[in-house]
């Protein structure tokens, strides 16, 4: 499986006893954190979020640090999407219809028909 990777700049400030995290390529791009790790934990899982079920995302930004306010810091977030979706994905319950000589087949191999359908939606979109 190939990885699906991204990066983002992110602007930090602090705003009273949390770290405000803006990550302005993304709309509805806003969360904090407790401390700058949380900071940076909270927006890795924000991006996740945000494009999980995407596949053609926002191009980044170049922000010019000499363009922050004071008090803000730029970081570049990077979150590994197919790692992301394979650990936080729910899945769904679907009704699909196949021959009836294919179940046959799958249920006297012991297969799994959602995981054989899982697989090949993965080797289908690349992902």
């Amino acid at each position: 499986m190939k990885k699906d990777m991204v990066i983002y700049p992110a602007i930090f400030s602090k705003d009273g006893d949390y770290i405000f995290v803006r990550i302005p390529d993304l709309k509805g791009g806003f969360t904090q954190g407790n401390d700058v790790i949380d900071a940076v934990n909270m927006s890795e899982d924000l991006i996740g979020n945000l494009l999980e079920d995407q596949t053609n995302y926002p191009k980044p930004s170049e922000i010019d640090p000499a363009s922050l306010k004071p008090g803000e810091k730029l970081f570049y977030i990077t979150v590994d999407l197919t790692a992301f979706r394979r650990e936080f994905s729910r899945t769904v319950r679907k009704n699909v219809t196949i021959p009836e000589y294919l179940n046959d087949m799958a249920k006297s191999q012991r297969l799994n028909v959602s995981q054989v359908l899982t697989n090949a939606l993965k080797t289908e979109l690349g992902v």
